[in-house]
């Protein structure tokens, strides 16, 4: 009878660890109705997360893309947080998956992800809902409504902020920028007033924002669960907002989360409240947290390029002496920003240097083919902007802060509008036209994403760093105190801060 027992233990042994072989071997030598981009899906479930989230102190592509494209080239396939994932830094590829959006790819990123910034979050809509949840937004922050009144509002924040900083011995730039357009678009949201309500709401999203991308372990300790503690937080404050309104009989609309309760009071609204809920925490979070970023970048590489800085100064005061006698001294003009060409270049590089977003992920609807690879219905592709924005084949020195080389494009666009013949243009200006677009998502260039989904929140930000650089550059000195250290991980952070002391100009 034991020998039974044991023959019978050992049987079920064997056949749990055949099986566990088999699945591995099927989870790493996945079918697929051709040839399947080369790399590793790792180990079965966890694939190669740990390496794509391990921490990095580089300005340069992350060290998982980077020994990656030199093993295996431009496309490679992955895992991540149990999905595999075809990782593209070519830039055919990049611009065939956001021009093939709607038709054979659509927006997706990871359950992780879905968990953190709602299920019915705008990144996870597609077709109608999302091109009209887009056209509600761009009311907000349209280039109409930025001259109308965005641009005096946000004058005047970086006007009175830089003031405040300049009154303290130091200040930790990235907090306080962040706090200083959260309050901005905050009030234009939600007509949130830190000084006038109890609910601290930028702390909620402060702890989201510490494990937005992080390793999901909802383990209390660790980051991934305090940022789900904070996203429930933050969206209980919203919940509680959205019923006081609602129960407001003859409410005036005074914000955008009016607009959008005022659409939920259609007769038969498009609308639901969890995509209403969804919409305004997902604004909120990316109307301060990546422009903050790149602007506590900017900051640090301004003061440690001198020539950058006297070239941005001279551009800035010049447009302080220009203006008429008896107009405001400090308000800044919608034609005072559009004069702003060398401040665009600084902005398109601190942008390209920052590279805020690590990846941008589709999902595959049929398998496609692809310069010879197969990428199968149902896997996940992840444009990696890093990668291209640090080519040295498309940016030379690409590591290097560089404002001129965008200077060659706007040249080209200037002799393009003047009715010169492109074949009358000299080679070098028709080869960077080839290599850099800077009016939008383009092959080498999309800081600020591409395709149907271009960021409706780019003119926002542009606006906000120029008007920050005005003010900081014509008015202030500055000096670093201490930090300033960055870490990717592999989203863009500075984990001991970077305090700054400002100092008046005489």
């Amino acid at each position: 009878m034991e020998t039974l027992v044991c023959v019978a233990v050992w049987a079920v042994a064997m056949a749990m660890v055949v099986a566990s072989v088999m699945w591995a071997y099927r989870w790493s030598h996945p079918r697929a109705n051709g040839r399947l981009p080369p790399g590793s899906l790792g180990l079965p479930l966890l694939g190669e997360t740990l390496q794509f989230f391990a921490p990095n102190t580089t300005c340069d592509i992350s060290p998982f893309v980077k020994e990656r494209l030199n093993r295996y080239g431009s496309i490679f396939k992955t895992s991540v947080v149990g999905r595999p994932v075809v990782v593209t830094a070519d830039p055919e590829m990049n611009y065939y998956v956001f021009q093939q959006e709607g038709k054979l790819f659509e927006s997706w990123y990871p359950d992780t992800f879905t968990e953190i910034f709602g299920r019915d979050n705008v990144g996870s809509l597609h077709g109608f809902m999302y091109k009209y949840l887009k056209s509600l937004v761009l009311r907000l922050y349209g280039q109409e409504n930025l001259r109308a009144v965005l641009l005096d509002e946000t004058d005047r924040a970086c006007r009175t902020s830089l003031a405040s900083w300049a009154a303290q011995p130091s200040v930790e730039l990235k907090d306080s920028i962040s706090a200083m357009i959260f309050d901005l678009t905050a009030k234009k949201l939600i007509s949130y007033e830190p000084s006038k309500s109890s609910e601290n709401l930028r702390k909620n999203f402060v702890a989201f924002i510490r494990g937005l991308i992080s390793f999901p372990v909802d383990i209390p300790g660790t980051a991934y669960h305090e940022c789900m503690k904070g996203r429930r937080n933050a969206m209980k404050v919203l919940k509680k907002m959205m019923r006081e309104r609602m129960e407001e009989p003859g409410r005036q609309c005074e914000d955008f989360f009016d607009v959008l309760i005022e659409e939920l009071g259609r007769e038969k609204p498009v609308l639901t409240e969890g995509i209403a809920l969804d919409l305004m925490f997902v604004l909120l979070f990316a109307s301060f947290e990546t422009t903050s970023l790149a602007l506590t970048l900017g900051v640090r590489l301004l003061a440690e390029n001198p020539t950058v800085l006297d070239a941005l100064t001279e551009e800035h005061e010049a447009i302080v002496r220009g203006r008429k006698e008896g107009c405001d001294a400090a308000g800044l003009t919608w034609a005072d920003y559009k004069s702003m060409t060398f401040t665009s270049q600084v902005t398109l590089e601190m942008v390209r240097l920052a590279n805020i977003v690590p990846g941008i992920f589709r999902k595959a609807l049929q398998d496609i083919e692809f310069k010879g690879y197969t990428i199968p219905a149902g896997w996940g592709v992840m444009v990696c902007p890093p990668a291209v924005h640090l080519n040295p084949e498309i940016y030379e020195d690409p590591l290097a802060f560089n404002p001129w080389r965008w200077q060659m494009q706007l040249t080209l666009v200037v002799l393009m509008l003047s009715g010169l013949s492109v074949g009358l243009i000299p080679k070098i200006y028709r080869v960077q036209q080839d290599k850099v677009e800077i009016t939008g998502g383009s092959k080498h260039f999309m800081a600020f994403g591409g395709g149907l989904r271009f960021c409706v929140g780019t003119d926002l930000s542009k606006v906000l760093i120029a008007t920050f650089i005005h003010h900081l550059v014509t008015k202030y000195r500055w000096k670093t105190v201490k930090g300033g250290n960055i870490v990717r991980t592999p989203g863009l952070s500075f984990p001991d801060g970077f305090h700054v002391q400002f100092f008046p100009k005489n």
